[in-house]
């Protein structure tokens, strides 16, 4: 084997020089198949045999170098150390075997912690959005930070900032719910989290999918997505553009769909006019997994791969994921043809390689595979942290928390005494269904899938046949551990059924097991993943929000006892038809909370954790209402002139912000510094809350606004703000909101941002129903006179 060196004294070998003339020497020295390869990607099991680097298979793909290699940890079934392993493997190989020495980025998904065999697997994002604290998820990210950089990884695809408001689609677990600033809180905070205070320690965040692609057509996946440019602007926009303006967010993943019959790979103005020209954005844009080829063969954008990869290249699209496809012989084609400029090429490869070298790539493309920790307990207490405060208790007619007894569980206050519990359900003694579509034991089923099917995403690929695939879940105890752990032998358990299909064998022990026992807990829900096994997640969209399967009929079953029944959904999404929600005597929603969820809903259920999770999306009634959000204009919301539908109410089963705790708390207070503000400044809402119950308990104070006429019509509520509080039993607390007028703006009838002079409207509560009117201030000196200060940037976001 021969080494190659890189050229001495060369500038981009020195750590010494600014990184942009570091580009500028390195791009000038490489050849067209060299530039090329840096915006290509390689599966990192199309370098490994036996589970090891194989040089024999990388040498063709790894020849000219190459911009990012999939999934080392995610594609594979490969332990943490084993990662960090062939990443330096993958890494010498670059650095001593290509002509430039160039290592690669990469990358690995981190919806729900990173996709890793031993990696910490944390709730599902709109869990995470659940508990309405920004710092938890700058926590998570930080402990995925530190998990991947241990194993060799440098870019995480996250976070989700879709704003979804049809939780037919099967993604809605991958987001932070359906308000452009509670998403927007959330993605802030993540991606300052994976990032870090500098990318030499950092990892990139890429957020995802630019843009609109959780408002797709019928709830489906790939689907268009019909937004005008205001909501366009207002809603699905903001979020990515305050990652970028606030976050100084690294990279960003466009969009499978298409706007207004523009697929978002090749649409211009999206990703060259708004994000790189308004926003200033400086990162990389990365394609969705085989997207690049799709404006060809899915969206009959382009002729054909060729034609798809200049598209592509042109709009803004620097590097290919998965694999190098259309960003290889086609493009090379393309570019000896004149179809594609090089000036656009060199742009894409500076992109890239700046991440590169501010990576700290070059001086530090080894990790000590010595020292690679995962999952480690400060991670797991995040985790925990996040599960406990993620749980949204629906509905509670007294009944929890549970008391079962002394010395078997901490509950204290209102409850019911409960000698022994009835478990039944799908979701409740398996462990995988705990578990989002991203983790490692959900993700790894579609390489299965894949496999047989030779291609993955309806895309022809190869899975090599030695490679090692095995579902995992180790470690993840279920609900009944929990239960088990705290009850004895006064729990009972019976599956019932599962979560899809039309069996129900196990009725029968099911309602044997509820009639004799004081309460039946079940625990219902879905089975999250890729596969055509799964109920929720990626192109796993439904057209009924009823539970899959006969778990309605295992409800009425179990209700139809006389036991007394509290239901926990495990769910990707709103579940659960009538008769559960009105004849159940407690509801708790608990998503898909990780690894530490079973613990968090034990100990909900006992009252050893008082519920305070928050809803972060409207709970329709049924799939009739979709769309129904908090957030609609004055005309919207209703039937006029009678209001509701013939067959149901219009308003949701449970209100955007709704959540219960075991601790009641009222708004005693709440007032604005002012009644006057001049465009620009900011207006402070004072707000005083107390504990009115016997424990110490949470809560989520939220702050809307109203502008009840303006020059476009605005909608009826918007969230300006919020912040979690604690007060003991009988206590006070006094928050202190700043609401800045730029906050306060919209886009105008020439499609400008400005604030307008006029009237708002504040209001203070725990839902978005229910709240208190804390006052109303006038803002002047907007209009024109602001809109020159707002378009260079000083608005808040």
């Amino acid at each position: 084997m021969t080494t190659v060196r890189r050229e001495s004294g060369a500038a981009y070998t020195d750590p010494a020089v600014p990184v942009g003339e570091r580009v500028a020497d390195l791009l000038g020295r490489m050849t067209r198949e060299e530039k090329l390869a840096q915006l290509g990607s390689a599966w990192a099991f199309s370098l490994i045999e036996g589970g090891r680097f194989s040089a024999e298979r990388a040498r063709p793909v790894l020849r000219h170098g190459l911009g990012h290699v999939t999934r080392v940890a995610g594609a594979t079934n490969l332990k943490a150390a084993q990662v960090a392993r062939v990443a330096n493997e993958i890494q010498r190989f670059l650095v001593t075997e290509t002509r430039l020495g160039i290592p690669a980025i990469v990358h690995e998904e981190v919806c729900s912690g990173v996709m890793a065999r031993e990696a910490t697997i944390f709730p599902q994002a709109i869990g995470v959005a659940s508990t309405w604290e920004p710092e938890l998820n700058r926590r998570l990210a930080d402990a995925v930070r530190a998990q991947m950089r241990a194993m060799g990884s440098h870019q995480g695809l996250s976070p989700v900032l879709d704003v979804v408001r049809d939780p037919r689609w099967g993604r809605t677990e991958e987001t932070y719910g359906e308000d452009p600033y509670l998403v927007a809180r959330m993605g802030v905070a993540f991606v300052r989290g994976l990032q870090g205070d500098s990318l030499t320690e950092g990892v990139i965040a890429t957020a995802k999918h630019f843009v609109g692609y959780g408002a797709s057509e019928g709830g489906l996946n790939w689907a268009p997505a019909h937004l005008p440019p205001r909501l366009l602007r207002e809603v699905y926009l903001h979020p990515f553009e305050a990652a970028v303006r606030e976050a100084g967010l690294q990279s960003v993943m466009a969009g499978y769909h298409e706007l207004d019959g523009i697929p978002c790979h090749g649409n211009v103005e999206l990703l060259g006019d708004v994000l790189r020209g308004e926003w200033g954005f400086e990162g990389t844009v990365v394609s969705d997994y085989f997207a690049v080829d799709d404006l060809h063969s899915y969206h009959h954008f382009a002729v054909d791969k060729r034609q798809a990869a200049v598209l592509a290249l042109t709009a803004g699209v620097d590097v290919e994921l998965p694999a190098t496809d259309a960003y290889g012989d086609a493009l090379a084609q393309a570019l000896d043809a004149g179809e594609a400029g090089e000036a656009e090429l060199d742009q894409a490869v500076s992109r890239v390689l700046r991440h590169k070298f501010e990576l700290g790539l070059f001086e530090n493309p080894y990790v000590d595979e010595a020292a690679v920790t995962v999952d480690a307990a400060p991670h797991r207490e995040v985790a925990l942290e996040i599960a406990r405060r993620s749980l949204v208790l629906l509905k509670n007619d007294g009944m929890l928390p549970l008391r079962p007894g002394t010395g078997t569980g901490t509950g204290t206050g209102a409850g019911t005494g409960a000698g022994t519990v009835a478990l039944i359900g799908p979701n409740a003694d398996d462990a995988r269904h705990l578990l989002g579509d991203y983790s490692f034991a959900a993700h790894v089923e579609s390489l299965m899938q894949a496999r047989e099917r030779k291609g993955l995403l309806g895309q022809t690929m190869t899975i090599p046949d030695d490679l090692e695939i095995e579902e995992s879940t180790d470690g993840v105890p279920t609900v009944r551990d929990e239960l088990a752990a705290r009850l004895g032998d006064r729990l009972r358990y019976a599956r019932g059924c599962d979560v899809a299909g039309t069996s129900k064998d196990g009725f029968d022990e099911a309602v044997a097991a509820a009639a004799a026992a004081d309460v039946a807990v079940l625990v219902l829900g879905d089975r999250s993943g890729l596969t055509l096994g799964a109920t929720t997640g990626e192109s796993r969209d439904r057209s009924s929000l009823e539970l899959p399967g006969v778990q309605e009929d295992l409800v009425r079953a179990v209700v139809a006892t006389g036991t007394p029944v509290v239901a926990v959904l495990v769910a990707g999404r709103p579940v659960g038809g009538d008769f559960l929600h009105e004849n159940c005597a407690a509801v708790l929603l608990a998503w898909l909370p990780g690894q530490t969820g079973a613990r968090a809903i034990a100990e909900v259920l006992l009252g050893e954790v008082n519920p305070s999770g928050k809803l972060p999306i409207s709970y329709p009634r049924s799939v009739g209402q979709i769309p129904v959000f908090y957030g609609h204009k004055v005309s919207g919301g209703r039937s006029h002139w009678h209001g509701d539908y013939v067959d149901s109410p219009v308003s949701p089963r449970y209100r955007f912000g709704h959540g219960l705790g075991y601790a009641p708390f009222v708004v005693e207070r709440a007032t604005l510094d002012r009644t006057e503000v001049t465009a620009g400044d900011s207006v402070a809402v004072e707000v005083t809350v107390a504990n009115t119950g016997d424990r110490a308990g949470e809560e989520v104070v939220q702050l809307y606004i109203r502008d009840p006429q303006a020059s476009v019509t605005r909608p009826v509520l918007e969230l300006k703000g919020f912040a979690r509080v604690s007060a003991g039993a009988g206590e006070r607390t006094t928050i202190r909101f700043d609401l800045p007028t730029d906050r306060l703006g919209f886009y105008d009838r020439s499609m400008n941002y400005t604030v307008e002079d006029g009237h708002i409207e504040v209001y203070v509560g725990f839902s978005s129903d229910g709240h208190t009117h804390a006052g109303t201030f006038t803002i002047t000196g907007g209009g024109p006179a602001y809109l020159g200060r707002a378009l260079k940037g000083v608005r808040s976001l």
